[in-house]
């Protein structure tokens, strides 16, 4: 898929909701007490083609170590939007600098059950970018292609129930790498907005 496509198709849909048993598992949290957060899908165009940006999160943090994730993290009272934060993150995780990144677009928010607000922030970075990887929060990031990605055919739900209600835990395999949780949560809303009309 390349810039152009992706533009058209994620520009001319109203962009689609959450699947109804994400919004389902994370009914009964206090929306006043939810924390504000923005993560970066960061597009990179490479011989006509997007690739994503992922990252996998330190072995050694307490919060989701060496999860696959897109880079990103909670709001700081100093920003401004959620394109702030997404850009901030970005550059203090993997030292992409915002002069590198030109935003196109925001997905519909994420509440998770860890009570956080995430906002997925959409941007083109150059393909030129050299990463800088704190290894205090991101072990590496590699880059997996979009079409991939938007294929529902990769993305995989296994269904259970938990004290009589219904979930689902997605799963993207990806070479070695296991993309599940929020962020495959973000990629299924990612791939209905991607869909032809």
């Amino acid at each position: 898929m390349t810039k152009s496509e992706f533009l058209s198709r994620f520009q001319l849909q109203q962009t689609e909701d959450y699947h109804k048993e994400t919004k389902l598992r994370t009914a009964n949290i206090d929306k006043g007490s939810l924390r504000e957060a923005s993560v970066l899908i960061g597009l990179v165009e490479r011989e006509a083609k997007l690739h994503v940006i992922l990252t996998k999160r330190a072995s050694h943090l307490k919060h989701h170590p060496g999860q696959i994730s897109f880079p990103g993290g909670k709001v700081e009272p100093s920003d401004q939007s959620p394109i702030i934060t997404a850009l901030r993150e970005t550059e203090e995780e993997i030292g992409i600098s915002s002069n590198h990144i030109s935003v196109i677009g925001y997905l519909p928010k994420l509440v998770t059950v860890t009570a956080f607000n995430v906002t997925p922030v959409l941007a083109f970075i150059e393909p030129k970018y050299r990463p800088k990887i704190d290894t205090n929060e991101v072990d590496y990031l590699f880059e997996v292609p979009l079409e991939f990605l938007a294929s529902p055919t990769n993305l995989s739900a296994v269904g259970f129930q938990i004290r009589g209600q219904n979930h689902r835990v997605l799963s993207i395999p990806y070479k070695e790498h296991f993309i599940w949780g929020v962020t495959a949560q973000i990629i299924e809303n990612l791939q209905t907005q991607l869909l032809p009309s």
